[in-house]
């Protein structure tokens, strides 16, 4: 895989791995140590998180397409290798959290992934994917099961927040893009498409009656969670990955350099032109050499 060709994203679109089919086993031990690895790499890579858990699930029925999206993965990160999570200075620590689910997006057992990050200030800090554990008859269940998980760790961030005495500024606002589980969260009244909900479920309600949390609707295009739960295309991919604080470290230090340069000197502006033109050929070579 070193001499291998970078691509833009880590998964395929369209593509549905599954434990059935008439692929070739593989090794498992060499398949169980990439993906390992690869888990550990999510610590500072958010933006393969989703890739990653998707491969997690095959541990022990890895076959040839497993690998396949495995490898695919190293052939991002190998497009990458500079990027990180980059939390930036901030004047005023804001928590905000996104959830996002795919409903029934398991081709073995058609449960839902639900997503959800938090960010504070700047870039997300706390983040989680995972399987429902029960399969969602509809998108605003899916929607309503990963809201009730993002509000419970809310609720653990904001009671950490208060012991290190930072201020909270009202209720923390969840962003949420399906307006059925958010209407189901602000009604009181138990519908009866909802009577098979599981009673913990309704820990939104009580949140949202209390001003812990608040349920807000936001533009599926703007759903920064979206990148947990799906395989998106090139530009769409990138935006995310740019809101959930994952950049190109080493660029943005050059740009830092640039900037303090200016700050310590005032430039004249052909200067300050062939200043930023020496950071854009220096990151072109960067990028020639990782092709």
């Amino acid at each position: 895989m070193e001499n291998c060709k970078a691509i833009s994203t880590p998964v395929t679109i369209g593509e549905k791995l599954s434990s059935q089919g008439d692929f070739k086993e593989v090794c498992k031990t060499s398949y169980r140590s990439l993906v390992g690895c690869l888990l550990y790499l999510t610590s500072t890579r958010l933006d393969i998180m989703y890739a990653v858990s998707l491969l997690s699930r095959f541990m022990h029925c890895c076959n040839e397409s497993h690998y396949r999206a495995a490898k695919r993965v190293l052939r991002y990160i190998k497009g990458t290798l500079n990027y990180g999570m980059v939390f930036e200075k901030a004047e005023h620590l804001e928590l905000t959290g996104y959830t996002d689910s795919d409903w029934a997006g398991s081709s073995d057992d058609m449960r839902s992934t639900s997503g959800y990050a938090f960010s504070l200030g700047s870039g997300m800090f706390c983040w989680s994917l995972r399987n429902q554990s029960l399969v969602a008859q509809s998108t605003a269940e899916a929607e309503y099961v990963v809201a009730a998980a993002a509000v419970n760790q809310a609720i653990w961030l904001r009671k950490i927040m208060t012991d290190l005495n930072l201020e909270l500024n009202g209720a923390t606002r969840i962003y949420c893009d399906n307006k059925s589980a958010i209407a189901i969260a602000k009604n009181p009244v138990f519908h009866w498409r909802t009577n098979h909900f599981n009673i913990k479920l309704h820990i939104i309600r009580e949140m949202e009656q209390a001003e812990e949390v608040e349920l807000v609707h936001c533009n599926p295009k703007d759903q920064t969670s979206d990148i947990l739960t799906k395989a998106l295309n090139k530009l769409r991919f990138c935006k995310l990955r740019d809101q959930l604080g994952v950049y190109c470290i080493k660029s943005k230090e050059e740009w830092s350099n640039v900037a303090f340069m200016q700050s310590m000197q005032p430039m004249q502006p052909n200067e300050a032109e062939n200043e930023i033109a020496k950071v854009a050929m220096h990151t072109c070579r960067m990028e020639a050499k990782i092709e």
